[in-house]
């Protein structure tokens, strides 16, 4: 007989596997359409949300792989590898923002890139949400730990989008780099939490 601690975990995982699912397809999707989006407005900032992007399809595939299986050891490589994930996007930000504010690179106006970004913002808080909850109910630290990482998302999206207004309605084209910097501090923070809880 299933007891009812079974069926509401169950319930639980599936929801899991929804929210990684639906993080998974919206990042490939995104992919596409900022790789569009940065070729036609020359933009730096829109081509590196595009491979933050890639970072979140890595970290979605990781909590699919860890809520498929058991065991404490497959939980910790899976934590690291989130954490590897963590200190991968500080780089890339620090890298990009370091770059784009030294030349000085301005781009052009992308209403693609405002709208995308402006509803990318709003997905990941909402899949961020939805993560924190359904990892603290299964007391799963490696959903929680990626919540995090969709968390960032949706604060970087936000910082492009506040980029990309900036530059187009007051031409601060430094806005987006200097917003890249306060990210970097968030993620190296998570990188430096989860690496000694995986011991």
């Amino acid at each position: 007989m299933i007891s009812t601690d079974d069926t509401t975990r169950g319930t639980l995982v599936r929801r899991g596997f929804a929210l990684e699912y639906a993080t998974l397809g919206w990042n490939v999707i995104g992919i596409v359409v900022l790789a569009g989006a940065a070729v036609a407005a020359r933009s730096v900032a829109l081509a590196g949300f595009g491979l933050d992007s890639l970072i979140e399809i890595g970290a979605s595939a990781v909590v699919i792989w860890e809520l498929s299986g058991t065991g404490e050891d497959r939980r910790r490589r899976a934590l690291r590898l989130i954490g590897a994930g963590f200190a991968l996007l500080a780089v890339y930000l620090l890298v990009q923002s370091t770059w784009v504010l030294a030349a000085g690179f301005r781009p052009h106006h992308s209403s693609l890139g405002i709208g995308w970004t402006a509803v990318t913002a709003a997905a990941m808080f909402a899949l961020a949400a939805g993560k924190a909850r359904t990892g603290a109910a299964l007391d799963n630290p490696v959903l929680r730990a990626e919540g995090r990482v969709t968390l960032i998302d949706g604060l970087l999206a936000t910082a492009v989008l506040t980029g990309l207004l900036l530059n187009s309605l007051a031409g601060l084209w430094w806005a987006d780099p200097a917003a890249g910097y306060v990210l970097v501090c968030y993620a190296l923070r998570e990188a430096r939490e989860i690496f000694p809880g995986t011991r």
